[in-house]
């Protein structure tokens, strides 16, 4: 079901093509995933040139985010592990076949510079996909490895800290006293 069906749009002018639309659609609630392979990495890199000309400039994804973030959704890289689709990209990233990080978007505004180059100021993030040829050559995947839930993350984390001020209060105490005359 589309939600929004209107006249293309130039990109940063705000004005109309003929003959182009845009189509959108919402999706519905997202699934809370708990297994998989987590990758992180980036996908977007401020300043850089891609294949296309185009250079993000920083506090381009800003209020883009921020919108995400009062609609309460979120991206998370996890590669699920249980479709067999899921398994195949886990198995092409671990073997470095695939580490391609690439962005989906609508430029809200853009400017050119004097190298012909299209200055990306504000974009509205649609998507980030793993890809095997990114058009930001930079966009890669940084780290890879097993999902673990935050709560395991921070049970691990408090037991070493115990284990430090367990190690630190059986230390023998050092004197540090510097006797001044002798």
């Amino acid at each position: 079901m589309l939600d929004d069906v209107s006249p293309g749009l130039v990109p940063g002018t705000g004005e109309g093509l003929p003959g182009l639309e845009r189509k959108f659609m919402a999706l519905g609630a997202v699934t809370e995933v708990e297994d998989g392979t987590e990758i992180s990495g980036y996908a977007s890199l401020f300043g850089d040139v891609d294949q296309g000309g185009d250079v993000v400039q920083p506090g381009a994804y800003a209020s883009s985010l921020k919108t995400l973030k009062v609609a309460g959704r979120q991206i998370k890289g996890r590669i699920l592990n249980s479709v067999e689709k899921g398994r195949e990209a886990a198995a092409l990233i671990a073997a470095g076949a695939i580490d391609g990080l690439s962005i989906g978007y609508r430029t809200v505004k853009a400017s050119k510079n004097s190298k012909g180059q299209r200055l990306l100021s504000e974009l509205e993030l649609w998507e980030v996909s793993l890809v095997t040829f990114p058009m930001l050559p930079s966009a890669r995947v940084g780290a890879k490895g097993d999902f673990q839930p935050l709560g395991d993350v921070l049970r691990e984390m408090a037991a070493a800290f115990q284990d430090a001020r367990q190690q630190m209060a059986q230390a023998a105490p050092v004197s540090c006293e510097t006797q001044i005359g002798e």
